[in-house]
């Protein structure tokens, strides 16, 4: 009798234990199978530091980066390799199966939203001129380049601040489309644009850089988000179980506050779906 019943205990034990486990854990996910077998998280990234970058060596590096990876080692899922890539050819090249994920720093958007699976939020900030020292067009932001045409804005091609211009009245004439966050600046101290609208925290140590940051205070919070496909979204649901034990562990913020020194934990422990940023969006 006493080894039945130890039996019994046993197999309810097993039973229970199973029964807890996400249902991600009890049937393996195509998408992680695949990344297994190739060894590698394959990943589309811009030259964007202080959210994701390469080092001179070509290593991935920055803040989107270590939590990617992060939340891929508590999935037992390889860590990222990179390829620099456009923004506008991102969420083309995630659909064509050329990516497996985008960390590379896309902002939810609504229109995003429609066509990739993202993550939960993990940045919070609102968008910015960039400008030249001193502000000579006293700028503050989209509205008032709205409300004159001879002012020219640099924007990322592709980016949700290009989009966000031109809703809120800036003619397209008026935008200067570059390739990445260094020419948007090089654009503005050329005098090409007068101001390069980029998020507050995108452009690290910008006085050394020759620029002024001007906050929009109107500007609605952003989040940027890692981005699957659609068909995906059972690997992405579990990415957003291990965003959760990142953030209630106190590792998210140790990285966000500690190693990368934005100072806004506040409002992005606020934001904890994609639904937080644009209603709706799963």
């Amino acid at each position: 009798m006493r080894s039945n019943s130890g039996f019994l205990s046993f197999v309810l034990f097993l039973a229970f234990a199973f029964h807890s486990l996400p249902a991600y854990a009890r049937s393996e996910d195509a998408l992680l199978l695949s990344m297994r077998e190739a060894g590698e998280a394959k990943a589309a990234i811009a030259a964007a530091p202080p959210w994701a970058f390469t080092s001179p060596s070509g290593e991935p590096q920055g803040y989107l980066i270590d939590i990617t990876n992060l939340a891929l080692e508590g999935l037992t899922a390889p860590k990222i390799s990179v390829s620099l890539t456009t923004w506008d050819s991102m969420i083309p090249g995630l659909q064509a199966r050329r990516f497996d994920l985008v960390p590379a720093g896309l902002l939810i958007t609504a229109d995003r939203c429609k066509v990739v699976a993202f993550s939960a939020p993990i940045t919070a900030q609102q968008d910015a001129l960039h400008v030249l020292p001193g502000n000579p067009k006293h700028l503050s932001g989209y509205a008032q380049i709205a409300q004159n045409p001879d002012i020219e804005l640099a924007v990322l091609t592709g980016s949700a601040q290009e989009a966000f211009a031109l809703k809120q009245g800036i003619s397209s004439a008026q935008l200067v489309r570059v390739p990445d966050i260094q020419a948007g600046i090089a654009t503005v101290r050329g005098g090409r644009a007068h101001a390069f609208a980029v998020g507050q925290f995108s452009v690290p140590h910008p006085q050394r850089k020759g620029v002024e940051v001007v906050v929009d205070k109107r500007a609605p919070i952003t989040g940027m988000a890692v981005a699957f496909r659609k068909d995906d979204a059972h690997f992405r649901d579990a990415f957003n179980e291990q965003l959760t034990l990142l953030r209630s562990g106190g590792a998210m913020k140790d990285l966000y506050v500690g190693k990368y020194g934005f100072p806004n934990w506040d409002v992005l422990a606020k934001l904890v779906k994609p639904g937080d940023i644009v209603p709706g969006c799963e």
